[in-house]
């Protein structure tokens, strides 16, 4: 190609070279002042994201006496907090904004906590008095099962009402409720089941016991940073107790970082950032943070390798950071997460005892990420029946139960090897996911100060709906190439430009992907012309008339057409292939026109003897028909040229190479077998032979058809498995991860046009193509469920 050739493209209507669509977005962007502020905001919360104060475990380090003076506090700053932090109505815990009725429970227990503290320590009269009143206002509150328990209610909080007793201080409740509480506490106490998670969870609730004296047993659970669990509260009464040095360590160390007021759990930073990055990848704006999430991740990626304990001692934060950082591109373990591998390795943690859903949700996800690991496949299995059992069961007694229901339900019914990027960010807009609220519940309740849930939601609307009006623009374009090439005039043909845009539109949806996005749609309308052309609307002589022009591809010379058609076919495809060399040499800086021809070539010549064994009816056997079949699926012009304007380089040796021949292989193969078991009943009333009619017609076992589709579909399932995997494995790797990503995102798309029928021929998929593509998002609406 010349150099002139390549400036006439930057200038033609419609493509602009990568550089100048990049700057014409960041322009229309940047001037939108409320969108850069916005932006800044969240590289904030990357950087350092900040819990909430816990009034319930400030109140304990607050109890903690001094070493040398058992009469006065270790930490008069925490008592000193409690005393110029209580609420109007007399309690303490979360602030106004985030409280909840379904908090009330967690209120009650933070206020008694705060309280003991102040009546320890002889002070702050006034305060008791006002908290012993809201306990008493909202005391029926205390046997409501219909509000959510923070975690170890039954035991801590029967415990401070015996420890107010010590204290001389009546808590107005009645004595039938109290004394009801602490029986049911003693029999919890006495019970003979025994396990590992029950027996950190005695220890977790150490505060409400006060009643295991073996510091052996305590000790196990000794973290290298002298916590309990890395909780304040927890490793407060453990120093009480037991005088641990380590535990004096910890706690002092809180006030390096925290003034007065303590959080209820530190540190926690790796889950917290970690979860920011989930949620920007979960909503597609994670793009204009690459630079701080590879920091974040880099950090992550430090701690995992030297096994450190806020990653590997809490199950949550090691499944999302595993889950993150394959999806990176790290060079990760399993091995942390393999003792879940079966449930009964959850069950004997803390979390396990607690029933921990988050932490189950996130191994089920981390399980989907890597499914070719064995241990992995059994995770993937237990945790799926797991969420399946919370969900038939749930009771939503709190805001946050609600949208981790919803979050559950998206992750069961939208696998992850079926799901469409842009569709997912649509509906966790939609329905507020994993967003919208960022309240958790421990023991008390807490949230990410500084996470503004509502400036990510307005920055994902607003980006959902800039590249929407992209798409849209992008799509006129398309329709007006069909009317110029006359495709519309081909009767035979099926019009699918809508699901062929759509499936890259969904998947490669950034602005500067327009060139793959065209390409990708461009040669998916083509082929299904072509699939059509030789199916049911070309004589032979038309199909070797195509081929030839093709296989000759003399540019210089009138070609000789033996019909209208071939003309039109011919003419369209020519055009298209020179477009797409053209671009592609902007991106690579080398003619690849040559290989895209090869790739039409190839596909043409399948078509053609699939169309030979339809006309002659001989039986080709099951290896020749697949050899020809992952082919005739007609996926490589779709995504083989778009691999070009991704834009990382592809060395001729590199789309040369096994793997990059495997990705392709893999991926078609795949398709192929989900579309042959779909098509099956169709297909045979056509005559026509398939993948599941050979396999029936080669078994010698006389398998039921069945049976046979039950085979099919594993074997599909194996080679989607093989495909993720060739995607994720970085070592030895050729091919840039983010051309092998388009592999696995076309994977997706098939396996969800396939899911129930043959989405392709149906329109069951239209409302999803609809809302993607032209239905802007709102904040409000929760239709799309």
């Amino acid at each position: 190609m010349s150099i002139s050739s390549s400036t006439n493209l930057r200038s033609s209507p419609i493509s602009a070279t990568l550089e100048t669509r990049l700057e014409a977005v960041e322009h229309t962007r940047a001037n939108n002042v409320s969108f850069e502020q916005t932006k800044e905001k969240i590289r904030k919360m990357l950087e350092k994201v900040e819990l909430s104060v816990s009034a319930y475990d400030t109140s304990w380090v607050a109890m903690v006496p001094s070493p040398s003076s058992k009469s006065s506090p270790l930490f008069p700053q925490c008592l000193k907090w409690l005393l110029e932090n209580q609420h109007e109505d007399g309690s303490w815990g979360l602030d106004d904004t985030h409280s909840h009725p379904s908090l009330k429970k967690d209120m009650l227990s933070s206020t008694l906590a705060c309280i003991l503290a102040l009546k320890k320590w002889g002070t702050g009269e006034r305060q008791i008095s006002k908290g012993l009143q809201f306990i008493e206002l909202h005391s029926a509150s205390v046997t409501d099962e219909t509000i959510q328990k923070p975690a170890g209610f039954g035991i801590i909080f029967p415990g401070m009402i015996e420890y107010a007793r010590d204290l001389n201080l009546v808590i107005p409740l009645g004595s039938e409720v109290v004394d009801a509480m602490i029986q049911k506490r003693d029999m919890d106490l006495r019970s003979e089941s025994v396990s590992r998670g029950r027996e950190a969870y005695l220890v977790y609730v150490l505060e409400g016991t006060r009643k295991i004296q073996d510091w052996d047993l305590v000790g196990k659970y000794l973290r290298k940073n002298g916590s309990l669990f890395n909780s304040p509260a927890t490793t407060a009464a453990a120093f009480t107790q037991f005088r641990n040095d380590g535990c004096l360590r910890y706690l002092s160390s809180l006030f390096q970082k925290f003034e007065a007021a303590v959080p209820t759990v530190y540190p926690f930073d790796q889950y917290a950032r970690l979860s920011v990055i989930d949620t920007l990848e979960s909503l597609g704006i994670d793009r204009d943070f690459k630079n701080e999430i590879r920091g974040v991740l880099d950090e992550t990626y430090r701690c995992w390798l030297r096994g450190d304990e806020g990653i590997c001692l809490d199950l949550a934060t090691c499944a999302l950071a595993f889950r993150l950082l394959l999806a990176h591109g790290y060079d990760v373990s399993y091995d942390p997460l393999k003792p879940f591998a079966e449930e009964s390795g959850f069950s004997n943690t803390l979390e396990g005892y607690l029933k921990n859903t988050v932490s189950v949700l996130e191994l089920f996800k981390a399980a989907q990420s890597y499914p070719h690991e064995s241990a992995l496949k059994e995770q993937c299995l237990w945790t799926k029946q797991y969420l399946e059992m919370e969900l038939s069961n749930w009771p939503i007694t709190s805001v946050q139960d609600k949208y981790l229901k919803r979050e559950i339900e998206d992750a069961l019914a939208f696998p992850h090897y079926a799901s469409l990027e842009r569709l997912d960010h649509r509906r966790k807009l939609l329905r507020g996911s994993c967003v919208e609220n960022n309240t958790r519940v421990m023991k008390t309740s807490f949230c990410f100060s500084n996470v503004c849930s509502s400036d990510i939601l307005k920055l994902a609307v607003e980006d959902f709906n800039f590249c929407q009006s992209i798409h849209g623009e992008e799509m006129k374009r398309l329709d007006r190439w069909i009317v110029e090439n006359r495709l519309q005039e081909l009767k035979f043909a099926r019009q699918k430009l809508a699901y062929c845009y759509f499936s890259g539109a969904a998947t490669l949806f950034s602005p500067e992907l327009s060139d793959a996005r065209i390409s990708w749609a461009k040669g998916g309308v083509l082929t299904t012309v072509i699939d059509d052309f030789f199916d049911v609307g070309a004589s032979k002589e038309e199909m070797e008339n195509l081929i030839h022009l093709v296989e000759k591809w003399d540019l210089n010379c009138v070609p000789e057409y033996c019909s209208e058609q071939v003309k039109i076919i011919f003419s369209v495809l020519r055009d298209t292939i020179l477009e797409t060399g053209e671009k592609a040499f902007i991106y690579q800086g080398r003619t690849v026109t040559h290989h895209i021809v090869k790739i039409w070539l190839d596909l043409l010549k399948s078509m053609l003897r699939e169309a030979e064994w339809s006309s002659e009816k001989p039986t080709p056997s099951l290896e020749d028909y697949m050899e020809n079949a992952y082919v005739s699926f007609a996926l490589g012009p779709i995504v083989l040229p778009a691999t070009y304007l991704i834009g990382p380089p592809m060395l001729e040796e590199t789309v040369g190479s096994p793997e990059y021949n495997q990705l392709y292989q893999l991926m078609s193969t795949m398709g192929r077998l989900l579309n042959d078991i779909q098509g099956f009943k169709r297909e045979s009333a056509q005559g026509k032979l398939n993948a599941v009619s050979l396999h029936m017609i080669h078994d010698r076992d006389n398998r039921s058809k069945e049976d046979v589709i039950e085979w099919i579909k594993g074997l599909a399932e194996r080679k989607r498995v093989e495909l993720q995997k060739l995607v994720l494995e970085e070592k030895g790797s050729v091919v840039p991860r983010e051309c092998k990503e388009a592999f696995l995102k076309m994977s997706k798309v098939l396996n969800l046009f396939y899911r129930k029928d043959d989405g392709f021929t149906s329109l069951d998929l239209m409302s999803v193509v609809k809302s993607v593509m032209y239905e802007p998002a709102t904040l409000q609406d929760e239709s799309l469920t």
